[in-house]
């Protein structure tokens, strides 16, 4: 049965806190899909959603393009979506126009696992809960809503309401939303509900609830929706990825980023997905179905990669302006940056530069091991065709057709689109090597920062610890500078350090030092801690 469907997304989340710093609060992942997605495709396929936009909307809006374009959408524009006058019931009145039929409200911080109810009633939707007094409540008897009540009331026959509504006699719910007043515009659809409830006959139906209001509240949901053979995406504040009807949505609040990227599908092609629809925060490609390399990676099918990447990592002849813009580029990107991601780390979680050993080992100040390194020399680099964040979860590996894909390129190398250090992605890959992103993913590592030592650990699989062993060598064999690569992995764990949460972001930092300390000393013999 076709029907509309109301998910107000206008308010900021801010029970959400951080998570909602950069995206609206429908948007939050659940199981590597924003939680939107998840009510969206609980409805039949033939619903119209109507939704209420405010507090970052313009991404609810591009997400809903790229991720249903065969669905239908309507639009309300939400202003003040906080502050005075604003609440749910002033959200919900912006589209009433929208709603004079039956339709059913679903609050965008709401999961259920059950079939949605027919809407041939009015009826509302409950759970059972241990903190009921938190919650607006209902009394019921046989299946019907005898009492809505506010937050606060305890008792053994309370109900929490869900925010997941049927509303059949829609006048009647229109005609009571305006007669409430501030009332109304603060408890949203319940004010209503509460007295067609005691007027007349209104359903309760009882769910299997998964909230998703607060951060206790998403966590526990998160690890009941959780798949043990979905991909392991290690989160960042302003940027996702999410995977929709077969197709992937990257997401970043840049859109500069975003606009790159797209741009440098060209310069990747036939080894990167075709990008099939962007817009300013986000763009989509198809879902390769493949197999991320860390997870099935042996030493020949490393060895047939790094074959296979002599096609993909081609050298450029670049005439003396070009030669010198380029050594210019490298020069920002490896050493002005490093600098500026050191004091970001510093300010982002309270530490600062220090001479702290480091699993037992003397330490100088971090600045003066970076002023040891021969910038010139890191500096003169290999320009090519570039990947730009190249490790073993970006690459894919497909058994059938004995393909492999590169995923979540970078969208430039200090500003260039087109050429970038070939070193930097070897780099790159040298980091996946020694820190497994699924292994992190779970936990398994450990650090602990005190006033005067650091310490810290982390496990390895064996055969990433092989192919290690096989990069080094065969990095010699074809030539390459190995020193170089050591010194720019340790570089990508200080650089990133910044970007990551805590703990994992004083992990990255201690090793990147300590890998700097160790390329450092064996570099120089006049080095001295």
């Amino acid at each position: 049965m076709c029907y509309r469907v109301c998910i107000p997304v206008a308010g900021t989340g801010s029970r959400l806190g951080g998570l909602t710093r950069y995206l609206n609060k429908s948007l939050v992942t659940v199981s590597n899909r924003p939680v939107l997605s998840h009510i969206i495709e609980a409805f039949p396929k033939d619903c119209e959603f109507v939704i209420p936009l405010g507090y970052k909307g313009t991404l609810v809006q591009e997400f809903l393009q790229l991720a249903y374009p065969d669905r239908i959408f309507h639009y309300s524009m939400v202003n003040p979506y906080e502050g005075p006058r604003s609440g749910l019931g002033f959200s919900l009145l912006t589209c009433e126009k929208y709603l004079n039929e039956p339709f059913v409200f679903c609050s965008c911080d709401t999961l259920i696992d059950e079939q949605m109810p027919p809407l041939e009633d009015n009826w509302m939707g409950f759970a059972k809960v241990q903190n009921v007094a938190e919650y607006r409540t209902g009394r019921l008897c046989e299946n019907k809503v005898m009492e809505v009540l506010d937050k606060g009331a305890v008792g053994d026959d309370l109900f929490a309401y869900i925010g997941l509504a049927g509303i059949k006699d829609h006048e009647t719910f229109w005609k009571l939303m305006h007669q409430g007043g501030k009332d109304s515009i603060d408890m949203g659809e319940s004010y209503a509900l509460q007295y067609m409830a005691a007027s007349s006959c209104v359903k309760g139906y009882e769910f299997n609830w998964h909230d998703c209001g607060n951060p206790a509240a998403l966590e526990k949901t998160r690890m009941e929706r959780y798949k043990p053979d979905e991909p392991n995406i290690l989160e960042k504040a302003n940027e996702a990825i999410w995977f929709v009807n077969k197709q992937v949505i990257k997401f970043s609040d840049d859109q500069k980023f975003i606009a790159n990227r797209v741009k440098r599908v060209h310069e990747l092609q036939g080894f990167v997905p075709e990008v099939t629809g962007a817009r300013p925060h986000m763009y989509r490609y198809p879902k390769v179905e493949g197999k991320v390399l860390s997870e099935v990676v042996t030493l020949p099918l490393f060895e047939h990669l790094l074959e296979h990447c002599k096609d993909f990592w081609t050298q450029k002849t670049l005439n003396p302006d070009e030669s010198q813009e380029f050594r210019a580029t490298c020069m920002r990107f490896y050493r002005d940056k490093t600098f500026e991601r050191v004091e970001l780390f510093y300010k982002n979680f309270s530490r600062q530069d220090g001479t702290e050993s480091i699993n037992g080992v003397a330490m100088p100040m971090l600045d003066t091991l970076l002023n040891l390194i021969d910038w010139e020399w890191l500096a003169d680099g290999l320009p090519g065709r570039f990947h730009g964040d190249f490790h073993f979860e970006n690459i894919l590996w497909t058994p059938a057709t004995q393909h492999f894909t590169f995923l979540d390129w970078r969208q430039d190398f200090g500003g260039d689109l087109t050429t970038g250090d070939i070193y930097y992605d070897f780099a790159k890959l040298m980091h996946g090597l020694i820190i497994c992103h699924e292994l992190i993913a779970r936990d398994f590592f450990t650090v602990e920062w005190c006033q005067d030592e650091i310490t810290y650990d982390f496990h390895r699989k064996q055969i990433l610890v092989e192919c290690e062993r096989y990069y080094l060598e065969w990095l010699d064999a074809n030539q390459y500078d190995n020193k170089k690569v050591v010194v720019l992995t340790a570089l990508i764990y200080l650089n990133i350090a910044a970007l990551h949460h805590y703990p994992y972001s004083l992990l990255l930092y201690a090793l990147g030092k300590s890998m700097l300390h160790q390329a450092m000393e064996s570099m120089s013999e006049s080095y001295r801690t």
